[in-house]
């Protein structure tokens, strides 16, 4: 359970950082191009969250 814990913990930085960048009236592109990976980050994080929390309990 402490690596789903980690794995949970993870998810949830990756998600408060693209949210810092995604409340942005008007980004420039670099500010564009860094919420779009901070995006994949974090969809990438909770997903290998999920499937590991998935493989616990065999789903």
């Amino acid at each position: 359970m402490d690596r789903l814990r980690q794995r949970l913990e993870a998810a949830k930085k990756a998600l408060a950082a693209f949210e810092k960048l995604a409340t942005l009236k008007y980004p420039n592109d670099v500010e564009r191009d860094a919420a779009i990976q901070r995006f994949k980050f974090s969809f990438e994080a909770s997903w290998k969250a999920a499937k590991y929390h998935m493989s616990i309990y065999g789903l």
